[in-house]
């Protein structure tokens, strides 16, 4: 038998003299304004950045030249592993190793210029 009920997709109507119901989605701006940091939180933010930005930069350069001199095949790690030795020399890991190091320097230094703080 059929149902007389018609059925549609729209949500139900409120009844009369009811509030809308407001919801929040991730998109909206805050309602209240943050606060702002104290000075301690301030120079933590800042000493983080720095730390963050030195870090980058010295793997960055530790990973472009460490793979083109000796000490990267002939180390004490690899005489555990001698069938690893074949691959850590060859020079297209050497250059995705090298790649990563430039990547790493780029990411630092993007980090340093794009550094603002809370006003």
């Amino acid at each position: 038998m059929t149902d007389p009920t018609p059925r549609s997709s729209a949500p139900p109507k409120p009844p009369e003299g009811a509030q809308p119901e407001f919801r929040m989605t991730l998109l909206d701006p805050p309602q209240q304004p943050a606060p702002h940091p104290t000075g301690v939180q301030l120079w933590m933010h800042r000493i983080s950045v720095f730390l963050f930005v030195l870090i980058a930069a010295v793997a960055g350069v530790l990973l472009i030249i460490l793979p083109w001199t000796p000490e990267w095949t002939d180390n004490y790690l690899l005489l555990t592993f001698p069938g690893l030795r074949p691959v850590i020399s060859n020079g297209f890991f050497r250059g995705i190793c090298s790649g990563l190091g430039l990547l790493d320097i780029w990411i630092g230094f993007w980090e340093a210029l794009h550094y603002h703080e809370q006003q």
